[in-house]
């Protein structure tokens, strides 16, 4: 039996060594697998990183873009406003004239825009009562050979006149006259306040 036992055990240690050898193989490959892989998944790793670096870096910039889009938008609206308060300014500060400078101011506009000198002078209602007859006769010692006359019509209007003869009319008004100044002057009055 001695003899089958040696035959077992060789083929038994014949077999552990062939399972070894197959074991050491298969942990060989396995190491092998491994370590592609690894590779592979950090190759992926640092794309997905760059990838991400580069999105999160466009969503930054973009955020940026917009923000400053929009405070390039609040800026201009508030200039706007601004602008829009220095002629409001400028509107009240006439209309406030006090009255030997609020009726020059007028007789030079009925000066200024009289064609034939025997138009009518339309004022608002207020400027009516208190100043017609003293412009009228500003605006006639004035101009040679005028012959202006005030309108029993009153105009709608904050101040300012409007000169009438027959169906044409001159529209001297304060808010007409702040609005053609307005489309004249905003970019310079822009320049003064933001410069």
């Amino acid at each position: 039996m001695k003899g089958t036992e040696n035959i077992i055990a060789h083929i038994r240690a014949d077999a552990q060594a062939k399972a070894d050898a197959i074991t050491a193989e298969a942990e060989k490959q396995c190491a092998d697998l491994r370590e592609e892989y690894n590779n592979k998944a950090k190759g992926v790793y640092v794309d997905v990183i760059r990838q991400g670096e580069k999105a999160g870096a466009d969503l930054v910039e973009s955020r940026e873009r917009i923000i400053g889009m929009e405070a390039k938008k609040d800026i201009l609206a508030l200039k706007q406003e601004m602008v829009a308060k220095a002629f409001e300014t400028a509107k009240k500060r006439l209309l406030t004239l006090p009255k030997e400078e609020y009726l020059a101011f007028l007789a030079g506009l009925v000066r200024r825009s009289a064609v034939t000198g025997t138009e009518e002078i339309i004022l608002n209602a207020a400027d009516a009562k208190d100043l017609g007859k003293e412009l009228v006769k500003k605006a006639n010692a004035e101009t040679e050979g005028a012959k202006f006359k005030l309108s029993k019509q009153t105009g709608d209007f904050a101040g300012g006149l409007i000169l009438k003869r027959g169906n044409i009319e001159a529209n001297c008004t304060v808010e007409l006259l702040i609005d053609l100044c307005r489309a004249e002057l905003s970019a310079d009055v822009a320049k003064v306040l933001f410069s």
